[in-house]
């Protein structure tokens, strides 16, 4: 069925690198000012909310400094005053305005932070949904090279890692770099000279604060690849699918292993990444935490050197100082996480940046529904992504409105691959494939696909109800509606034998459900959507002889009325098909009726002869 796709994109399944990680590899570092305008429009549709947080912040930062200063008045006009005992009613009016002060700062937080919270939330909410969108309008080809748990990791872990700087960058910078910039307008006010002291080695820490920054980014890379890996290897292995492969080859022993290596690795990478930047702020907490003991010193050699320093103003300065601690530490570590998040945000934008390789052109028109029906295949070649050699050359057909239309052949002769032309899933590399009169690639996606249903060999049902797999094609159908599709696909009657009726929860792919009913919950899925047009490929080839007799009379019914492609593996279940290409190396080698083909004895006939036992079987269909 999927003949000509192991060339779209070799991978290696113990890693489950895909090829837009492998670039994300061999790309040079994210450039953090391209990276830090394209966060910006992220919040622009809440500009409203993040001006009223700007105001908060800027109201808090501006009280959060006023303490310390009346600090210094209540030491040197409350308690200590020139020429006297202390001023009590002084002192109480400073310790009532220092506590009316610090309960509005406090109230003012809580607020800020509700808004911060609501608005990064909201912004990778945003984040995600766009994504999830942008990877829905993607191609075939791009799923069919790249493991859906690494996708997935995209969605989650990478878009996840980055909620912190989505919900705190924006109060914490401002908050914070208002507060240090107050609090050295502060200190600067009460000494210019032991502001020097204070801030003398500051531009060390700014520039080590990069280099950290630098290597917290390459870790973090790291381990959002190596999140990629467990999350696909998860996908893979506790699927119902996974899980029987794993029993039935006795490999759960070597599942657990591959899971336990990469969670290994893991946390390796997760305890570097913890660690990474550690030594750089406990020195800086450190150096912060040392000032005042030296700011007394130098207080000491100042008074000697009769320079005005009260014990308010040593007293103020050191308060201010102590409070720069905090914040300076909050601005080193959004460095670096915006740094390390550098590193996620190219991820993120990356696939973002992906390019559909199929999407409606410029004045793409609806289905013209009075040629509804029309298929035609002039001079078409294709070749699947990365592969070597085409899988079909030169195909040409043309199938009529209401025809049934069949094709058969080896496999890999192309069949499917016909299939996926059609709703224009894969675009064809030469030639035209016209729908309904026109080339698809004029067509309007919606359009084209809406004229269209599909019945696959591997049916896929949502771990969901009955109902709800059936209402995919038509969620506002009625339970009528559900039954008299249900009936035409030969299921109604199965369906109530269960104890929950159409409220019966299928499992996860169908799993609770036999080969056969998952087959014609998918007809009857189809027959909801009524479709013009029908494909069916090869849906009966996958049952056995019973199962098949019952799914064949419910394509019988779906057929009825309808242009249809049907991709065959028993030439039995196409033998009355009012034409039957016979399909070879790419190439449609015979066409006729059943009757016509076998007197011609060509291909057909010797595939015909071979499943009817005539000949041993040679060639597998």
């Amino acid at each position: 069925m999927m003949q000509g796709m192991g060339g779209g994109g070799p991978k290696n399944r113990v890693s489950g690198r895909d090829e837009s990680v492998q670039r994300a590899e061999n790309a040079s570092a994210p450039r953090i000012p391209n990276l830090l305008g394209r966060i910006g429009e992220l919040f622009r549709p809440y500009r409203a909310r993040i001006t009223l947080t700007i105001v908060l912040v800027l109201l808090a930062a501006g009280i959060g400094v006023l303490p310390p200063l009346l600090t210094q008045r209540a030491f040197d006009e409350g308690l200590f005053p020139p020429g006297g005992g202390p001023d009590v009613p002084v002192l109480l009016e400073i310790v009532g305005l220092m506590i009316a002060l610090l309960v509005t700062a406090s109230a003012l937080g809580v607020w800020q932070t509700w808004l911060t919270a609501t608005v990064g939330n909201k912004v990778m909410g945003d984040l995600r949904i766009r994504l999830f969108s942008h990877l829905q309008r993607m191609e075939l080809s791009f799923f069919t090279r790249t493991k859906t748990g690494v996708i997935q990791s995209r969605l989650q872990n990478d878009v996840g890692g980055v909620a912190g700087v989505l919900s705190n960058t924006i109060s914490s910078v401002i908050g914070n770099t208002v507060t240090v910039i107050a609090a050295f307008v502060s200190m600067l006010v009460l000494s210019w000279q032991l502001t020097i002291v204070a801030v003398v080695l500051l531009p060390l820490l700014v520039i080590a604060q990069r280099k950290v920054g630098q290597v917290r980014a390459r870790i973090a890379t790291k381990t959002q690849e190596s999140l990629s890996d467990m999350t696909a290897i998860t996908q893979e292995t506790l699927s119902v699918s996974g899980i029987l492969l794993a029993k039935a080859f006795n490999q759960q022993k070597t599942e657990v292993r591959r899971y336990a290596d990469e969670n290994r690795n893991q946390i390796d990478l997760q305890v570097k990444l913890q660690m990474s930047g550690q030594w750089f702020f406990a020195m800086v907490q450190i150096f912060l935490s040392i000032i005042p003991a030296i700011v007394y010193v130098v207080a000491a050699w100042l008074i000697t050197r009769d320079v005005p320093v009260t014990a308010g103003t040593i007293v103020a300065f050191t308060t201010v100082q102590a409070r720069l601690t905090w914040p300076m530490m909050g601005l080193l570590r959004v460095a670096l996480d915006l740094q390390t998040s550098a590193a996620l945000f190219a991820r993120i934008f990356e696939y973002l940046d992906l390019k559909p390789a199929i999407a409606d052109r410029t004045g793409a028109r609806a289905v013209d529904p009075d040629r509804l029906g029309e298929i035609a295949f002039e001079h078409v070649e294709f070749t699947y992504p990365d592969a070597e050699a085409p899988t079909l050359r030169g195909m040409d057909f043309r199938v009529e409105p209401g025809q049934y239309a069949a094709f058969v052949g080896p496999s890999g002769a192309g069949k499917t691959t016909v299939s996926y032309l059609v709703p224009r899933f894969y675009e064809a590399s030469e030639g035209v494939v016209r729908f309904a009169g026109d080339d698809v690639r004029d067509l309007e996606q919606e359009s084209l696909v809406g004229s269209i249903g599909i019945v696959s060999q591997e049916t896929y049902l949502f771990h969901a109800t009955i109902a709800e797999n059936l209402r995919y094609a038509k969620p506002d159908a009625t339970q009528d509606e559900l039954e008299a599709a249900a009936r035409a696909a030969n299921i109604h009657a199965t369906i109530m034998s269960f104890p929950d009726g159409y409220e019966t929860v299928v499992g996860e792919r169908g799993y609770r459900l036999s080969g056969g009913e998952k087959q014609r919950i998918a007809i009857a899925r189809v027959l909801l959507k009524d479709p013009p047009v029908l494909i069916l490929d090869e849906a009966t080839s996958a049952l056995d002889s019973i199962s098949e007799r019952v799914v064949q009379r419910a394509l019988d019914t779906a057929t009825s009325g309808r242009t249809t492609l049907a991709i065959a593996h028993r030439l039995s279940t196409v033998r009355h098909a009012d034409r039957i290409f016979v399909v070879s190396a790419g190439r449609i080698v015979e066409c006729g009726t059943h009757d016509e083909l076998l007197e011609r004895d060509g291909v057909y006939a010797d595939l015909w002869r071979q499943q009817q036992g005539s000949e041993p079987e040679r060639v597998a269909v």
